[in-house]
């Protein structure tokens, strides 16, 4: 059992099923059983991912001293995810809401509250961690610099990025030993941009998830493109990069190749995308070595 400390964004998220984008208006719509409410987050989503798959997750968040924060902390105990590193610090717990139709497209809006002005305060509360996991968050900076102190193993996803020089994330892709990111907002040739953060930051490895065209991974100036696994009954997409990543770190913490990890990771994407909301549908280590000798994903290899 590995043990891996996440730290990141916890909230409220709101999922709203609507008939089409983009969305004409009426006044009211009934999407019946098309709207609920969960425990979300970037944080939470990982740390429910790894500990589910088995790993000893420590997971460090804020959130307000509210009625929304008692559903946080009810979710994580029933799932046995230890809160006492989650601090009622902030005026108020983030939420979000997620609009998504029948073909898994989405639309998200989150709402941070004052999470990014707050600081945590950390201390060595992953001192006997394998990986630490860092959240593209304001109060995850001095976590970076504390890791990277330590000799911590660092993973960071930062989301949607569109310029290797971008402001907000420099700080993230400098420490970042294990980069993610989607390709959204990539104009231009896939292989070029994550060659390019490859040589300013030096990270080990960069992926890159591409959605239904699969991943990208970049290691040792080698590319590896992975096809993707055809899901016929796609629920909702939200927190799918989520579970690729806190996969991916599962099998890397236990010492499996990259390309493995990647292709398991992808497996228990696939999966979980079956599922409404970010922080479900995550399956068992056996469940997908299970399906790992059924599913073929094929592999190019590019220098």
């Amino acid at each position: 059992m590995s043990k891996i400390f996440v730290s990141g964004l916890v909230n409220i998220e709101t999922t709203v099923k609507v008939r089409k984008f983009p969305i004409d208006y009426y006044p009211i719509d009934f999407p019946f059983f098309g709207v609920n409410s969960a425990v979300s987050g970037v944080g939470v989503n990982i740390a429910k991912a790894l500990k589910t798959l088995g790993d000893d997750v420590v997971l460090t968040s804020m959130t307000g001293n509210d009625f929304e924060s008692e559903q946080v902390f009810a979710e994580l105990d029933s799932v046995g995810i230890d809160t006492k590193h989650i601090r009622k610090c902030l005026v108020a717990t983030p939420a979000s809401a997620v609009l998504y139709d029948d073909s898994g497209k989405r639309q998200i809006y989150c709402d941070l509250k004052d999470v990014q002005e707050v600081e945590y305060g950390f201390s060595d509360e992953f001192a006997d961690c394998d990986i630490v996991i860092s959240g593209n968050i304001n109060f995850n900076r001095e976590l970076l610099r504390k890791a990277k102190a330590a000799g911590k193993t660092i993973a960071t996803d930062v989301q949607v990025l569109a310029n290797i020089n971008d402001d907000f994330n420099r700080e993230f892709l400098e420490n970042a030993d294990i980069l993610f990111l989607s390709d959204e907002e990539i104009n231009g040739d896939y292989r070029e941009f994550l060659r390019a953060i490859g040589e300013k930051y030096k990270n080990k490895i960069i992926v890159l998830g591409m959605g239904v065209n699969g991943a990208l991974m970049y290691t040792d100036n080698t590319f590896y493109q992975l096809s993707a696994v055809k899901v016929e009954n796609v629920v909702n997409t939200v927190g799918v990069g989520d579970s690729l990543f806190s996969a991916f770190l599962h099998y890397y913490a236990k010492g499996t190749d990259p390309l493995e990890c990647l292709k398991k990771a992808e497996i228990f994407a696939s999966e979980k995308i079956k599922t409404n909301g970010a922080a479900k549908g995550f399956v068992s280590e056996s469940t997908i070595d299970e399906l790992s000798k059924k599913i073929v994903i094929d592999v190019q290899m590019f220098t």
